[in-house]
């Protein structure tokens, strides 16, 4: 089977599924393709800064969102050595006001597919490589299936094909893990709307409200050889949090022993190196380019995987349609009379404009992410009184500034 299409995404995840949505608000359709038989979950839920909700406004999806999650109020720090009582910062800061809210990974993916046109997400199609034909790329699935397509976007995940395509290197190991999980109390979890924070002792723990009901959680450490053994285990990996939480508040220690051993999983840290993005391989090349984790893999740290994910949507679809709408320029066209070469042209621009804007914002967070894990997570008596005298408000504060961020409306204005 053979079929050509204007716009490929590959992956049907938050930068994949946003940019989709972004393109179908203004008037283009695309066509994403997701390796997996439905929408993949995995991670549960994840913390939305003010950055996530000015690009979820942004896709017109913010306000129904806001009705199914509670806002944060405060962050609470404590540090697992030290055993004095927790510091709170509140998330009116000087930063501005910051909207933090935990989104349901599931609820998210779900409010965007419904948002596209039937059709438009191709399920078990998954991208195995890529060849050119003249303007064109051609897209191989697993299945046999060839496309070919006038602009290709790779939002295929930390082992992206098209990033390899273009030149990135496989993801880093960071040398930390992280468990994650959920537990719905199936009625008032009782906790206040705090984004609670424990580091120290070589490990960083978390717990946040997503709503009224459930309780999304996170655990970070550097894992040894013997901790290979519960890796597949999600009653061994309980267990071993448990263990490493036992100083931890007894109610917090019921969310974990509440959590449903298949809302557990564990997964490797992974980063691509900063300077990859600035100096690696290409973000864009002629009509293709990355976005999401295939672009910038970063450690959970400062909780923005996600939400650069979202703005990355925005920002592609406004720069892909400004390219094809615009009027071309002499400079544009010379040397390409034919249609196809004019609309690569323009296509090429396009996806060149997001990856100037979108490359020192990825350094950015990727730099942050990393340097605040290893601060929170490093053991030695000289690290714990850095951290737990002098550099937790800052880090705190780190957060806010790094969601001190606008990715713009859809369409640019004049």
């Amino acid at each position: 089977m053979e079929q050509v299409e204007d716009i490929v995404i590959a992956g049907a995840g938050i930068a994949g599924l946003t940019t989709s949505l972004g393109l179908h608000r203004l008037g283009i359709r695309s066509l994403v393709l997701e390796s997996s038989e439905s929408l993949r979950v995995t991670g549960f839920a994840f913390t939305t800064w003010s950055n996530a909700w000015r690009a979820l406004d942004a896709i017109g999806i913010g306000d129904s969102l806001r009705q199914q999650h509670q806002l944060i109020e405060k962050i609470s720090i404590t540090s697992a050595l030290s055993g004095q009582p927790p510091s709170e910062i509140s998330l009116k800061g000087k930063h501005g006001e910051g909207e933090i809210r935990c989104v349901k990974r599931k609820v998210l993916l779900e409010e965007l597919a419904r948002e596209l046109p039937s059709g438009t997400i191709r399920y078990s199609s998954k991208v195995v490589s890529i060849d050119e034909s003249e303007h064109l790329k051609v897209v191989h699935l697993a299945d046999g299936t060839i496309i070919k397509t006038k602009v290709l976007i790779g939002c295929d995940g930390v082992n992206s094909v098209v990033a390899k395509w273009l030149g990135f290197n496989t993801a880093s190991f960071t040398g930390r893990s992280a468990i994650r999980g959920y537990t719905d109390f199936k009625g008032s979890h009782g906790f206040e709307p705090k984004f609670l924070q424990f580091s120290g002792k070589g490990i960083r723990a978390g717990f946040i409200p997503c709503d009224d009901q459930i309780m999304y959680w996170f655990f970070t450490w550097s894992p040894s050889s013997q901790d290979k053994d519960f890796e597949d285990n999600p009653a061994k990996m309980k267990q071993f949090v448990l263990s490493k939480c036992r100083d931890f508040p007894d109610r917090v220690k019921v969310v974990i022993e509440n959590t449903l051993l298949d809302s557990i999983i564990s997964s490797p840290l992974r980063y691509r190196r900063p300077w990859e993005v600035l100096w690696g391989g290409n973000i864009s090349k002629g009509n293709v380019c990355v976005a999401g984790d295939a672009l910038h893999p970063m450690t959970p740290d400062i909780g923005q995987g996600g939400c650069a994910a979202l703005e990355d949507g925005i920002v592609l679809a406004r720069c892909i349609v400004e390219a094809l709408t615009k009027t071309p320029s002499r400079d544009t066209i010379d040397g390409d009379d034919d249609d196809d070469g004019v609309v690569f042209k323009r296509i090429e621009m396009g996806l060149n404009k997001f990856a100037k804007e979108r490359r020192w914002r990825s350094f950015e967070l990727i730099s942050t992410s990393y340097m605040v894990g290893y601060i929170q997570q490093s053991e030695g008596k000289i690290w714990n009184l850095l951290r737990d005298k002098v550099l937790s408000a800052y880090l705190a504060g780190l957060l806010m500034k790094r969601s001190d961020f606008d990715c713009g409306k859809l369409t640019s204005t004049p």
